[in-house]
């Protein structure tokens, strides 16, 4: 019943508005002062021109839109309706201007062309302004819902970025006072936009001057408002606040936000993700849009790092069926939960299955026969493969040849391997075993239909295991942090932008070619634990030392993403590139994994087998006993700078 009033109430108010906006037409028309003949042609004409308004506004869907969310493209959307029932009444007036003469008692039916121009303007700014004002009267309900913090003081916050995202975050504050945060001005690095005033907060000035304008401001604190600030202007923003003695908060990445919106409750304090930031990716939507809507998509590994994120990615691309191959059930069961709430619209089929289990992933893929198969799933610890390396073949090269098969098999369209830069010269088993897989599914891709595609990237922020989360557990136990070397370097990028250059390279890639991904410049370990150990608040070596412990089993100085003999050459996209290799027989490859999966029953000759099959393998020395406990283990005879 409620809602049956409000639809009335919201169309006598529209009709009411549409009345009183004809009728100060034809007051302004004649200067207040209508003749007696147009206030009889007012009240002749006036019920037909309100009513045909309202069926084009009907027309035009106005009617769907809530009042209390009305914005820019609803007022576009009413602007379209005035235009139309506006020339609409232009062209009846000249028609019956025409007529009127052969037929006299048309006159009264004339519009005077001023009356229709001010109507125009008159009836768009009611219709309009009737929905504003709902809007306000109910933000203003809202903001008086939400108590002020008791001591009535709000945190004096200068904001870093007067782009969109800021726009948005402004207008979130003034929606949410009781947040604690107020707007005090922006700086930004475009001169243009000094000077302006954005939301009603100005633009005073750029970056280089953060302490000075803070503290003529009296600011609290910076919020950098920047969505996609490459992590060296996130570095210089943070130290000079920091300097100047102000707290530092940042908004989400663009990987962070969904739908271009910004909630200030996921505003928070500067990650290590913020201080390694890029250019944002871009994407070919409709490339990929191409192979993965309304098809069958497998992903294998797919409650694990990469392989989950490429779940939540494959999602927005709309599948027929998301087919999620695992072996864990508890990250299974996580991934297919996550999935089921965010994408409810989504079929997705969780399945527990191994990908070395070649009858299990055969007969998943003969039912459903898939599209395009993502292949994530990988042992990726470089020591826990060198203790165990049998494993590592296992599940590294057969799984993955267990996988590329189905997929030969039951025509799939596209087949995507995950790989690693650690294939690239490898030093470790984990590496050689990636390099094997990469091997043989290269030499696959001339006898089949389907198109196989490697793509080969660096270390990801934040995976299960890796680097980031180990040194924070390390300093919330108070240290040391652990470093295996000083000039310890790796490739790093996040796991979204991995996983979107893997779906655009999946897309582009010709069948047998390796993919090397652009992960910018590496870094050092080092540094990566100092950045964390400051974002933490503490302080290197009064706080938290720093400990050197040698390098682990497997492990290189310096990582590669592609060979000197694979010329890796750009693609259509900037940040992806393709190397080119000769491809071996896939008959031969077949023969010698034969030979590797028997030595697999005898370790002591495993690595000796591997090697021979990976000759570019660099040899590697011990230095320590595994079985000791200790940290320390191979390290590489010749030194494999990038």
């Amino acid at each position: 019943m409620s809602k049956n009033l409000t639809r009335i109430s919201q169309v006598v108010i529209d009709l009411t508005s549409l009345t009183l906006a004809l009728c100060f037409a034809f007051l302004m028309r004649f200067d207040w002062a209508p003749p007696t003949e147009m206030w009889g042609r007012f009240f002749l004409v006036a019920p037909y021109v309100v009513i045909f308004e309202y069926l084009i506004l009907y027309a035009f869907q106005v009617h769907r839109y809530s009042w209390r969310y009305v914005g820019l493209r609803e007022t576009t959307r009413i602007l379209g309706a005035a235009a139309v029932w506006s020339a609409c009444f232009g062209g009846s007036r000249f028609l019956v201007g025409a007529l009127q003469y052969q037929h006299p008692y048309l006159r009264h039916g004339v519009i005077p062309l001023g009356v229709v121009g001010v109507n125009f303007l008159l009836s768009y700014g009611a219709i309009v302004g009737v929905r504003v004002m709902r809007r306000l009267i109910g933000e203003r309900q809202n903001a008086g819902r939400r108590l002020l913090p008791e001591s009535g003081q709000r945190a004096r916050t200068l904001l870093v970025g007067a782009g969109e995202a800021g726009f948005m975050v402004v207008r979130e504050m003034r929606k949410r006072p009781d947040l604690d945060m107020e707007a005090v001005g922006f700086l930004d690095d475009d001169a243009t936009k000094v000077g302006t005033v954005i939301h009603g907060v100005p633009v005073i000035g750029t970056t280089e001057g953060i302490a000075e304008h803070a503290a003529s401001l009296e600011a609290d604190q910076v919020l950098i408002t920047m969505a996609s600030a490459p992590g060296e202007t996130v570095r210089r923003i943070r130290s000079s606040a920091e300097g100047a003695g102000l707290a530092v908060k940042i908004i989400p990445g663009l990987y962070e936000i969904m739908g271009g919106h910004v909630n200030l409750s996921r505003i928070r304090n500067i990650a290590i993700e913020d201080l390694l930031r890029r250019d944002p990716v871009e994407l070919d939507a409709d490339s990929i849009t191409q192979y993965l809507a309304d098809r069958v998509v497998v992903v294998t590994g797919a409650g694990g790092s990469i392989g989950s994120e490429l779940v939540r990615q494959i999602c927005g691309f709309k599948p027929r069926l998301l087919m999620l191959i695992e072996r864990s059930e508890n990250s299974l069961f996580e991934i297919h939960r996550e999935v089921t709430r965010t994408h409810p619209d989504i079929c997705t089929l969780p399945c527990i299955a191994d990908v070395t289990d070649a009858a299990r992933i055969d007969r998943l893929f003969a039912q459903h026969r898939p599209s395009a198969v993502f292949h994530a799933a990988a042992h990726k610890h470089v020591p826990m493969m060198e203790w165990n390396p049998a494993e590592a073949v296992k599940n590294n090269v057969f799984g993955s040849k267990v996988v590329a098969d189905a997929s030969h098999a039951h025509g799939a369209d596209a087949f995507v391997m995950v790989s690693t830069d650690k294939a690239v010269n490898p030093t470790s088993i984990m590496g050689a075993t990636k390099r094997l897989a990469e091997l043989y599914v290269q030499s696959l891709a001339p006898r089949s239909s389907t198109r196989f595609v490697t793509v080969r990237f660096g270390n990801v922020l934040g995976s299960a295991g890796s680097v980031v989360p180990i040194f924070r557990e390390q300093i919330a136990r108070g240290g040391p942090v652990t470093v295996t070397h000083p000039e310890m370097r790796r490739y790093f990028m996040t796991i979204p932008e991995a996983c979107q250059l893997v779906l655009q390279a999946g897309c582009i890639g010709s069948s047998g070619d390796i993919m090397v991904l652009d992960m910018g410049e590496p870094v050092r370990i080092v540094d990566l634990a100092r950045d964390l150990i400051s974002l933490s608040g503490l302080r290197e070596g009064e706080d938290i030392v720093i400990e050197f412990s040698g390098v682990r089993p497997g492990e290189k100085l310096f990582e590669e993403l592609a060979t000197d003999g694979e010329r890796a050459e750009k693609t259509s996209h900037p940040k992806i590139f393709v190397g080119h290799t000769s491809t071996r027989d896939v008959d031969r490859v077949r023969g010698s994994l034969e030979f590797l999966r028997q030595a697999c029953d005898h370790p002591a000759s495993l690595r000796a087998r591997i090697m021979e099959l990976v000759p570019e393998m660099i040899p590697a020395e011990p230095t320590g006993n595994p079985a000791s406990g200790k940290l320390s283990g191979l390290v590489p005879v010749r030194a494999t700078a990038p």
